[in-house]
């Protein structure tokens, strides 16, 4: 009789009720897709699904040079809020925010969401005008977000410091129902979903050159073989300009790291998410009990994917002066993302200039929190060739001077 160990049983256990082995399998492509989804992260996932769920398109390949949600979908701090200033802005980020409310139960798998509520810190003068403004403009909006005083923070935030040294704490602009969930749950929901609609998940195959033909898409070569298909959905973030330039086209985008580290585990002090511009640091406490932090993207142009120690001294200087006791904790582990920074700090979810080839990219420090909308709207561009939310977005608003300026909500912190 054949024994089998405790892993074994357990191994078989989850193949068989999540189907696991599926979504992590990587098949040999096949000659011919209807779509070809370059990038398998979180946006390239989310994309895939909604083709598959709202409109029936399922023979889709994911390709993915690395592994499945191993760029910035694996690396980023998690936050997720809606509180944005312009309404294009706000419209698809208040939808990613909503299908995040029902992702557990739509793809029945938990990403743990966590709706703790995020308050972004006024440290100025400046800041409180610009705070106010964006709580009237979401009012508009139909976002729920409110400006709350001090003694507010204070109570949603016990640990926190209101006299810095610096910057004292004069109010902030509260989401309540912001807040962060899984990331790698995120992609492997999605993954699943779509395994379970047939799609194919090809990791280890790098795209080499973008086939073109008369103006029009005709398919890809990769490292491993060439790809036909009718439509290209390039959703690689940082890298998405290397994947234009192969196509023929440039990107008006910038790529730049992105840092963030993890203290040691501790017990509960923190259930909200805290951004402080001014002095660039953000903050929440982990299912885990790490304390998740961030700040800003780095100053020069680079591909990196780790941490430095300009960094650390940067972040960790501007939360010891808002929350004292991190002074005290010791680091876990740190790392890097490559975000992609367009000249508005908004994305670009768009038609290009090679017929039925289709970018999304641009979402510099707010990719996390955009990828169920991200994808919902880019499914509807590939699909029907419209969708409302993605009209502002097109890569035609550089040359026609149509900026929707998020330098304030995106270009600093998440």
């Amino acid at each position: 009789m054949k024994r089998y160990s405790v892993f074994a049983v357990a191994r078989e256990a989850l193949r068989y009720h999540t189907g696991w082995e599926r979504a992590w399998r990587s098949p040999e492509p096949k000659r011919h897709y209807d779509v070809v989804i370059v990038g398998a992260g979180g946006h390239g996932l989310a994309t895939a699904y909604y083709l598959g769920k709202n409109f029936g398109i399922t023979n889709v390949a994911i390709i993915e040079k690395g592994w499945l949600g191993g760029g910035n979908t694996g690396r980023n701090t998690t936050i997720i809020r809606s509180n944005y200033l312009q309404d294009p802005s706000a419209a698809i980020y208040e939808k990613a925010r909503s299908l995040y409310e029902t992702m557990s139960q739509d793809l029945n798998y938990n990403v743990m969401f966590s709706p703790r509520g995020v308050i972004m810190l006024a440290q100025t003068e400046h800041e409180i005008r610009g705070y106010k403004r964006t709580a009237h403009a979401n009012q508009q909006q139909g976002v729920k977000t409110e400006w709350i005083t001090p003694e507010r923070v204070k109570e949603l935030v016990p640990i926190i410091n209101l006299h810095g040294p610096r910057y004292p704490v004069l109010g902030g602009l509260w989401q309540e129902r912001g807040g962060t969930a899984r990331h790698d749950a995120v992609a492997w929901g999605y993954a699943r979903a779509c395994s379970d609609m047939g799609m194919d998940i090809i990791q280890k195959c790098e795209v080499t050159g973008v086939r073109v033909e008369n103006g029009r898409t005709v398919g890809v070569d990769t490292t491993k073989g060439p790809i036909d298909c009718d439509k290209i959905g390039m959703i690689v973030a940082g890298n998405a300009s290397v994947l234009s330039e192969m196509a023929g086209f440039r990107l008006p985008m910038e790529s730049v790291a992105l840092q963030a580290m993890v203290s040691e585990p501790i017990k509960p002090c923190m259930d909200v998410v805290v951004m402080a511009n001014t002095v660039h640091g953000y903050m929440s406490q982990s299912d885990k009990g790490e304390m998740v932090i961030g700040g800003g993207t780095d100053g020069f142009n680079n591909y990196t994917q780790r941490g430095s120690f300009h960094h650390i001294e940067e972040t960790v200087r501007a939360l010891v002066e808002t929350f004292p006791m991190v002074s005290r904790l010791k680091m876990l582990r740190q790392w890097g993302g490559i975000v992609d920074v367009t000249g508005d700090r908004s994305p670009i979810i768009s038609k290009t200039p090679v017929q039925n080839c289709f970018i999304n990219c641009g979402w510099g420090t707010g990719g996390f929190k955009s990828i169920p909308g991200s994808g919902w709207a880019m499914a509807e561009l590939m699909a029907t060739g419209h969708s409302p939310l993605t009209e502002e977005f097109s890569i035609n608003r550089f040359k026609e001077g149509k900026f929707i300026d998020e330098s304030v909500a995106a270009g600093v912190a998440h």
